[in-house]
């Protein structure tokens, strides 16, 4: 019945940064296996669906206590229309999955110099 109680769905936790070039999100996926995780960008929505398996029952372990959630998550996101999903990378480091999205040219900041003239 351990496993049972362990299998129920979990959300990792994800921070959300910006500056002026990009859009950086990090999730806490400890154990997750790179493999087991799946990065989607459809329609403005960035998707994160992946799964943490529970360890197998080994010969002479037995659990006293589980209080971290295992099984399948999944977190969407809405995204602002100046990023750019041609410009969508992601990379896994120790149990830290980080996707950054590169905004679009006319997204970021101009700065136009204002030159007066005397009369």
């Amino acid at each position: 019945q351990v496993e049972g109680e362990a299998a129920r769905p979990w959300t990792p936790s994800v921070d959300i940064a910006e500056t002026k070039t990009e859009l950086v999100l990090k999730a806490d996926v400890p154990e997750v296996k790179p493999e087991d995780i799946e990065v989607q960008f459809e329609n403005g929505t960035l998707t994160l669906k992946g799964k943490r398996t529970f360890e197998k029952k080994e010969e002479g372990k037995a659990w006293h206590r589980i209080e971290r959630s295992y099984g399948a998550f999944m977190r969407a996101f809405t995204l602002p229309e100046t990023i750019d999903p041609d410009k969508l990378k992601a990379d896994y480091n120790n149990g830290v999955l980080t996707i950054t999205i590169g905004k679009k040219e006319i997204a970021k900041p101009k700065t136009v110099r204002v030159n007066i003239s005397a009369n």
